[in-house]
């Protein structure tokens, strides 16, 4: 069984790899290795080791740190708002944080100061 660990990083890997819009085969190249390798990452499958992981945060233009983000024990999560433990690995999450990106900046603004007071009605 996977360690929990190496499927937080697999999650940000392929999280951040559809965040730019980069394939398995793209990230593979830029890396030096097989795309069936990044799979296996991505899955937890197989861990990463710290110099891939290097090359993996330079492809995706990311610090190394990023693929540790949102690592916290139980304790702190429950002070937090309830939202899924995979929100951004979700492919529709993702497509949502690209369309909002997507849209110029003083409209984004208002938007997403729209969404703030709905949550805060809710």
């Amino acid at each position: 069984m996977p360690h929990p660990v190496d499927v937080h990083v697999g999650k940000r890997v392929r999280h951040r790899r559809w965040l730019i819009g980069m394939t398995q085969q793209q990230l593979a190249e830029q890396v030096g290795i097989k795309f069936q390798q990044i799979q296996k990452y991505e899955t937890g499958a197989n861990r990463v080791s710290a110099s891939r992981l290097w090359d993996i945060a330079e492809a995706l233009d990311v610090p190394v740190s990023f693929f540790f983000e949102g690592l916290e024990d139980a304790e702190t999560l429950s002070d937090k708002p309830v939202v899924p433990n995979d929100l951004m690995g979700d492919k529709e999450a993702l497509d949502l944080v690209r369309s909002y990106y997507a849209i110029p900046e003083n409209q984004r603004r208002r938007l997403f100061e729209l969404a703030r007071v709905l949550s805060d009605v809710a």
